[in-house]
């Protein structure tokens, strides 16, 4: 009995993965890799989304902002960067890896009403909080949330992408 039990066991297994195998080949759908990692020597770096002021630098490390689920992305400033009033669709997850940002909340660029975070800060912010941002030395950070990833500006003027097209 325990024989045919264990023969019964291997062949569900076996039928299982020719499943799961017939499903990516029609879907299209890929194997996702046990775990990834990344070394900073690692990360490739390329220009940030145009709806990013000029002079950032963005690396996708998981995911792809530009679709449904689950991303992270390390975006990279220069000193004196600033990011004017806007929101997201959905939750903000930033975590400071060097450098500072400031962040502060409303419709207006006023950081007396923001707060600086230095490397090994985390914050989050709730889908469609008006914010902005600004840095203090060359500054990177990790976003990680949900897609696809939107930066809605609180004045359309403010949009770099819209200015880029004039």
């Amino acid at each position: 009995m325990k024989k045919s039990l264990w023969v019964a066991l291997a062949s569900l297994l076996i039928l299982s993965a020719g499943f799961v195998a017939a499903a990516e080949k029609k879907t299209g759908m890929a194997k996702m890799p046990e775990h990834s990692m990344y070394a900073p020597a690692d990360i490739k770096w390329m220009d940030a989304p145009p709806v990013l002021p000029a002079g950032a630098k963005a690396a996708v490390l998981e995911g792809n902002p530009s679709k449904a689920g689950y991303f992270a992305m390390r975006l990279k400033f220069p000193d004196g960067y600033k990011i004017m009033p806007h929101w997201h669709p959905n939750v903000e997850r930033v975590t400071v890896i060097s450098g500072t940002i400031g962040i502060g909340t409303g419709d207006t660029f006023d950081p007396s009403k923001g707060h600086e975070m230095s490397a090994g800060t985390y914050a989050s912010m709730q889908p469609k909080v008006h914010h902005f941002a600004w840095t203090k030395g060359e500054t990177e950070i990790q976003l990680a949330t949900i897609g696809p990833w939107k930066l809605v500006y609180v004045n359309p003027k403010d949009d770099p992408s819209k200015m880029a097209k004039k």
